[in-house]
């Protein structure tokens, strides 16, 4: 077969499609990343008007109170008052079907949550796994173009039992922790109720004297996590396919209310190096020994969307949508994310997605930004430039506020983090499960992998054996047995 080697659009030869060009190893992503920027852009773009991923999703308002004052650690002011209920609108979502898809197929779900502060919004857009398949957004368009239906017959649609999903897998040693959460019974929740949220990458959190800790996010539901077995969730994907958003529209319609609290670890920035892991890796969870859970408020759902397109499809989520008080970590996966979500809900809803009323703020908007598409904002004056003295200098810069300063110093460089260890928290994972979940989880591998290549399972194995051989061996017994 005659080599091919991968270019840009452009022609220009790519020599690393495995990490973004940042500052060191660990630093932020460049804008001068050009290749990723392309790369991004075009895969934001490349379904219309449904999500390229997340498609099928359900949501419900409501709102969030902190339970105390969290000050001492942030200065976001949704986060300080306890008698203050913060609006809320949240989405529900299966991450690789279509909008047709079944809501119980073997899937990452996503847990975005809006706020809407009285500092604008603020969106936490997670999964209800605490990790992700990879740690560089940069490979986040090759790992969804794996994911989905092939180019060439569209087949599979929602389905993780094929070639092309195991073989980005096998050669993706990062995303083994991530298989060990997903094919648990976690991969099939048997409610949207009941399963738990995480905001998977690590943010920042910076008090009212600038200083600064990282955080990550997890959402506890009231009703405990409950799953389904792949028996059952096979079931209801033939019988109802819209299981989990009937369940959820038709709790909140008959009165009920759906809770869950938000808690959060933290981590001194000093402490980051001093881990047996970067703390920055999406692959990654923290240890809770180590970065106990503390409770910071609950979220309670109680209202249906009036108008499911209105508010459910045209909502538009972005991990940029950040507040006074929280800041975003060098964590590549992260990084990407503040580009690539706004992108592709300016290209799937147009450039003013932001003055929808699920999307807009509570609070005024003053800025310069006008016309493009179905722009409907009522302008007037002559002014759309700042500075200015036509308008008596409105709107102007807010005063200074204080946020974390840093120094940055490293090579511009494409360059993979050294302190990877893409095996060791997933057999910690494995070892965690109960007897009855260990025997669900092999069931749930061996009853897919039995349907890919034997190459391609042999990759997997290896790379299961190295999370723990007694996760390996029986996986690759219960192949031999079934042919």
């Amino acid at each position: 077969m005659k080599e091919k080697y991968l270019t840009t659009n452009q022609g220009a030869p790519i020599y690393d499609n495995q990490n973004s060009l940042t500052i060191g190893e660990r630093g932020p992503i460049l804008l001068q990343d050009v290749q990723f920027i392309e790369k991004m852009a075009h895969f934001d773009r490349e379904r219309i008007p449904e999500r390229v991923v997340h498609a099928k999703g359900a949501g419900a308002h409501g709102y969030f109170q902190v339970y105390r004052n969290m000050e001492a650690y942030t200065k976001a002011k949704f986060l300080q008052d306890p008698e203050e209920k913060t609006p809320v609108f949240v989405r529900f979502s299966t991450v690789t079907g279509g909008r047709g898809s079944a809501d119980t197929v073997r899937d990452p779900r996503g847990f975005a949550v809006k706020f809407y502060t009285k500092e604008g919004n603020y969106d936490l857009v997670g999964n209800n796994l605490p990790v992700f398949f990879i740690r560089d957004a940069i490979k986040f368009p090759d790992m969804v173009h794996a994911f989905k239906g092939a180019p060439d017959s569209n087949i599979p649609s929602a389905s993780s039992a094929h070639n092309r999903f195991w073989d980005f897998i096998s050669l993706t040693p990062e995303s083994t922790h991530m298989i060990i959460w997903l094919f648990s019974d976690r991969g099939t929740p048997r409610s949207y109720r009941m399963m738990e949220g995480f905001g998977v990458n690590t943010y920042v959190w910076v008090n009212a004297e600038g200083k600064a800790v990282y955080v990550k996010y997890h959402w506890k539901p009231k009703l405990g996590v409950q799953s389904l077995d792949r028996h059952e969730a096979t079931r209801l994907a033939g019988i109802d396919p819209d299981y989990l958003t009937r369940d959820l529209h038709d709790t909140i319609a008959g009165g009920g209310e759906v809770e869950y609290e938000l808690n959060v670890q933290l981590m001194d920035i000093d402490d980051e190096l001093n881990q047996n892991f970067d703390p920055l890796d999406a692959t990654k969870t923290w240890p809770e020994d180590k970065f106990p859970l503390m409770p910071v408020g609950k979220m309670v759902l109680n209202r249906n969307p009036e108008n499911f397109f209105a508010e459910v499809e045209q909502a538009g989520f972005c991990p940029a949508s950040i507040v006074p008080g929280i800041e975003f970590s060098a964590d590549k996966l992260l990084q990407g994310r503040t580009f690539s979500y706004s992108d592709t809900q300016r290209y799937r809803l147009g450039s003013n997605f932001l003055e929808l009323p699920i999307n807009r703020p509570l609070v005024q908007v003053n800025n310069n930004q006008r016309d493009g598409a179905m722009q409907f904002g009522a302008f007037s004056g002559q002014v759309n430039y700042e500075p200015n003295s036509l308008a008596g200098g409105m709107p102007r810069e807010s005063p200074m506020g204080t946020s974390y300063v840093y120094r940055l110093e490293g090579d511009v460089t494409r360059r993979k983090i050294s302190l990877t260890n893409d095996f060791s928290q997933a057999g910690d994972k494995y070892r965690s499960l109960s007897k009855m979940d260990k025997e669900h989880l092999l069931d749930n591998l061996i009853a897919d992998l039995m349907h890919i290549d034997k190459p391609i399972q042999q990759r997997v194995i290896e790379n299961l054996t190295k999370a723990d051989p007694e996760l390996g061996k029986p996986v690759a017994n219960g192949l031999k047995g079934q042919g």
